[in-house]
């Protein structure tokens, strides 16, 4: 619509030449990808059963089993992901890929990608020194320049994740788990610098672009080898690692949860009154009279949990909890009482990544009883409430309250219980693995001509473990006269992913139920959009789209995988907060 502005918005004719290479790739890569997987199946298991013979007494009865060579090893290992040639030569130009173990191929895909992700990381200081005095350019760089930092971050995370302590078991379910949603997330990254530099149409997006083809694709080369081969490899319970042939099991020194996790979690959410680290009170009570003091003051990676009780009022600041920030829990008197309140937007000047009245990137934060609000208005365009790239973190009655884009689920796993959020195009966005459960979905009446989404999932790359999962929640409108056509969503990315899962749907949804990003061009067939026993007047699905990746209905098997406990590995990491949750349908 005319006075509509989309964020992040694809090219046309990008879009429409992408649907027709899928289309004709389909068929090819899923046969290949079969063949592959039982090549490698067969090589590791052969590999496995040569190295326990070779460490036994040889039968002169028994031949030896047949390996296969490092090189046919390592295109067995590519040819399952998207770029399967600079796979290949960005490995085997190594001097440790004379091997055929798929972890330790892993590894070096890990290595390749971060010293790729690194250079990225001066690009941004060299385009500053060009630009000159142009406002919106240099705050889209800025976020280039944090992202790319986060980007590498993650992925040496991941890699240090490759080191095992006696007797751990390397390819356990919740290990996979994390190195997918990490690699993951750097892709986020890394595709968030593209967005906000497509948002105001520069035309330094296509220098990004080139400078960053070789760090995206060796990211996404890892993904897929870790999504396919070594997840496989552990379901099917293969040990890869020369270290574990032999090993006979878990042992009672293998904790349960993640060892940076205090059991005290565990209450945390129950208790009435906390007891707080720090105090943060407008007049003066407390240790500190602003929120971001007190986030200051959180000891960096602090591996203990960090208690910051807010008191009453409203904190107009815009805050900001970095990477550095471990474990926070901040707490308030109640999402309608304890109010965090900014206005910075898209129109005046901020990238969209930075608009957000509260940022929170760091691990195992916890937020409870507190509103995020950004102020700025329909008229602003994208105004972020709240941000959060914190992998397992959780909010509790909480509420996020704007217009556009009120709230960015970037990257990560995140779970939101009993919460409030209102906004109009697309106020819930991002690419996270994120579950939202009994709460309450508020669309509000736009500006003229303009249209409500309630959701836009990010998506780029097929192996990413991300989307967005709305289960039990109540879907109503702000006001009760709200005229605006209204949407479920619109896939903002190729492999876009959403589901609404046995919520309550108002009758002021539009029957179609949901929207083209691309006004009348349907989205590639690659996107996952779905619906499951839903209920009230918009819940019928007669009159939905007719996509080729929209299912109106899925069998309880296929819902199952959107449910906390499958798709964001909740049994694993949410009991330590004792946050409510169900973990299945």
């Amino acid at each position: 619509m005319s006075s509509f502005k989309g964020y992040g918005k694809v090219d046309e004719l990008e879009e429409q030449a992408f649907r027709l290479k899928t289309r004709k790739r389909l068929l090819i890569v899923t046969v290949s990808v079969i063949v592959l997987l039982a090549v490698i199946i067969g090589a590791v298991t052969g590999t496995v059963i040569h190295n326990r013979n070779s460490s036994s007494s040889p039968s002169p009865n028994t031949e030896p089993a047949t390996q296969l060579t490092p090189s046919a090893s390592l295109k067995a290992v590519c040819g399952v992901t998207q770029y399967p040639n600079s796979c290949f030569s960005s490995i085997s130009s190594l001097k440790n890929s004379n091997t055929t173990d798929p972890e330790a191929l892993f590894k070096l895909s890990l290595h390749v990608a971060i010293n790729e992700a690194s250079k990225l990381k001066d690009l941004p200081t060299a385009i500053k020194s060009k630009i000159g005095n142009d406002t919106k350019l240099e705050s889209a760089i800025k976020v280039c320049e944090t992202v790319f930092d986060d980007a590498v971050d993650k992925l040496n995370d991941s890699l240090s994740a490759m080191d095992v302590s006696s007797g751990e078991k390397l390819l356990s379910e919740a290990k996979i788990n994390d190195l997918k949603t990490w690699i993951s997330a750097t892709m986020t990254d890394q595709e968030t610098c593209l967005d906000s530099l497509e948002d105001i149409n520069s035309t330094y997006v296509q220098v990004f672009r080139d400078a960053m083809q070789n760090s995206t694709e060796y990211a996404s080369n890892s993904l897929a080898i870790v999504a396919k081969i070594l997840g496989l490899l552990s379901n099917l319970n293969i040990p890869v690692h020369r270290r574990l042939l032999g090993y006979g099991g878990e042992t009672s020194s293998v904790p349960e949860f993640p060892g940076w996790v205090s059991p005290g979690d565990r209450r945390l959410l129950q208790q009435q009154n906390l007891t707080a680290h720090v105090i943060v009170a407008k007049d003066g009570t407390g240790d500190f009279k602003t929120i971001q003091e007190a986030v200051n003051a959180v000891p960096t990676k602090n591996l203990s949990r960090f208690v910051i009780y807010v008191k009453q009022g409203t904190y107009e600041e815009n805050v900001n909890m970095d990477k550095s920030k471990w474990n926070v829990m901040m707490y308030g008197d109640g999402k309608t009482k304890t109010i965090v309140s900014g206005n910075l937007n898209y129109v005046d000047g901020t990238a969209t990544f930075n608009t957000a009245t509260f940022a929170v990137a760091g691990r195992g934060f916890i937020a409870k009883d507190i509103g995020f609000i950004n102020t700025a208005g329909a008229a602003k365009h994208q105004a972020v409430a709240f941000r959060s790239g914190s992998d397992q973190s959780v909010f509790c009655r909480c509420s996020f309250d704007a217009f556009q884009d009120t709230l960015y689920a970037h990257s990560n796993r995140q779970f939101y219980r009993d919460c409030d959020i209102t906004g109009t195009i697309d106020f819930i966005f991002g690419n996270a693995a994120v579950v939202f459960q009994n709460c309450n979905i508020k669309p509000r009446q736009p500006m003229p001509n303009q249209f409500n989404t309630i959701t836009a999932q990010g998506k780029k790359d097929p192996n990413q473990n991300t989307g967005i999962s709305i289960q039990k929640c109540t879907i109503s409108p702000l006001e009760s006269n709200m005229t605006a056509l209204t949407f479920l969503g619109r896939p903002w990315k190729n492999f876009s992913t959403t589901v609404f899962l046995q919520s309550s749907i108002g009758s002021f949804l539009n029957p179609s139920g949901w929207t083209e990003w691309i006004s009348n061009v349907d989205p590639p067939n690659t996107i996952f959009y779905a619906e499951y026993q839903n209920s009230g007047p918009g819940s019928s699905v007669d009159k939905r789209v007719t996509w080729a990746g929209y299912r109106p209905s899925l069998t309880d098997t296929e819902a199952a995988k959107f449910t906390v406990e499958s798709f964001i590995q909740g049994n694993e990491w949410l009991p330590q907060t004792n946050v409510n949750f169900e973990t299945s349908l």
